[in-house]
């Protein structure tokens, strides 16, 4: 018997309904593509209990077994501040042993609050993210399904305000990019994946200052668009990975070959926005940054991780046609068409040889990114 995991949340602004009943058809039959036998974990916020509800019946549909856990923001946090430091280390043989039987996991950010651990010590978090390596690697190698709603769009007032938004606006555009018409969607990154894996070197530019080139010849790329068929669970691991809003191509680039200069205009890190963030990158290594504002909510992180963290590990180009970013906002995120994003530190769950558990990813507007010389972005339009 195998077993899946869904972590569901949900906040609705009051100009909307949203149908649970098909939300829950769609994730359990469509994204996940549960089947009979599958052992089922729910998971959301006691608000969200009629979802909850709607996703346990749909999996009892499909002949799989359903159990709901409830989670919040207040047990994530306490978890820190009332469980003692000496704690941090322990690696749970429960989870290894329920990651050896799982056949997939379902997930939703479903945090109201950005900054939830600000004041927790960086070095605490990393202990804590140390001890669940095992469990990750594991979940890597045994290639279990993810599918995961969210993906940085997830609608909260404090997600909005950073963003420059309505929470109506952020839950429009959310799910505006959820029910994206899928089949273009699978279209449009098969042409995109193409594209990379018979290219050799990758130019990205931005009248902001960027102008970056990197290799990416026989390089692994991963196509998220939105659903798992049969046929993409024969593949890596990568192939069994969903974000929603879906819509992306990520790339793992050559070590040691990235040059040049990125200007990311705005990074969010604890709700923060760290403005004109200036990032060089020598033999595929970053060497030097600066920012004009808030630098060291990210230096805190950065300095923190190990070895590996500097490493310019993929790129990632945006597909969704209906995730549009509103004029005079400053929303950034990785699945609107035509958007260009970054990474830094750990690739391995791409394919990559980088298993660092620090990551860091920089979202890039209205670049122009060109594959061997021929353009597939120009200034943020996705040619296609």
């Amino acid at each position: 018997m195998t077993a899946i995991f869904i972590m569901v949340s949900l906040i609705v602004s009051k100009a909307q309904t949203i149908d649970f009943e098909q939300l829950a058809q769609k994730l359990v039959f469509q994204c996940a593509n549960i089947h009979e036998g599958e052992s089922v974990i729910v998971t959301g916020k006691s608000g969200d209990m009629e979802l909850l509800e709607d996703l346990a019946i749909n999996i009892r549909k499909k002949g799989a077994f359903p159990l709901i856990v409830v989670g919040s923001d207040r047990l994530t946090r306490r978890m820190y501040t009332d469980v003692p430091v000496k704690y941090d280390s322990q690696v749970s043989d429960f989870d290894l042993k329920l990651t050896g039987i799982i056949s997939a996991q379902i997930s939703l950010d479903y945090s109201e609050n950005p900054a939830l651990l600000a004041d927790i010590p960086v070095e605490r978090q990393l202990a804590i993210a140390k001890s669940n390596q095992k469990v990750s690697e594991l979940f890597r190698d045994r290639k279990i399904k993810l599918v995961s709603l969210g993906n940085g769009l997830y609608p909260t007032e404090a997600t909005a305000k950073q963003y420059g938004l309505s929470l109506q606006e952020l839950s429009e555009i959310f799910w505006n990019g959820v029910n994206v018409d899928y089949d273009q969607l699978e279209a449009t990154g098969k042409k995109v994946k193409s594209t990379l894996l018979e290219g050799k070197v990758v130019e990205i530019t931005n009248p902001n200052g960027t102008n970056l080139k990197m290799r990416i010849e026989n390089k692994p790329v991963m196509v998220s668009d939105g659903t798992l068929s049969d046929e993409d669970l024969k593949g890596s691991y990568a192939d069994a990975l969903v974000y929603l809003p879906a819509g992306e191509v990520a790339q793992v680039t050559v070590p040691g070959t990235a040059e040049g200069k990125v200007v990311v205009d705005h990074a969010y890190i604890e709700g923060n926005d760290i403005e004109g963030l200036t990032l060089i990158f020598e033999k595929g290594r970053l060497t030097s940054m600066s920012a004009l504002t808030g630098i060291e909510i990210f230096k805190k992180y950065y300095d923190a991780a190990e070895s590996g963290k500097e490493e310019l590990s993929y790129f990632d180009i945006g597909i969704n046609p209906n995730v549009v970013i509103k004029k005079g906002t400053k929303l950034v995120s990785w699945m609107p068409a035509g958007m260009v994003t970054i990474a830094i530190g750990g690739n391995a769950y791409m394919g990559g040889e980088n298993n660092n558990l620090f990551g860091a990813a920089f979202h890039l507007p209205g670049c122009t990114l060109k594959v061997d010389g021929m353009v597939l972005i120009d200034n943020g339009v996705l040619k296609k």
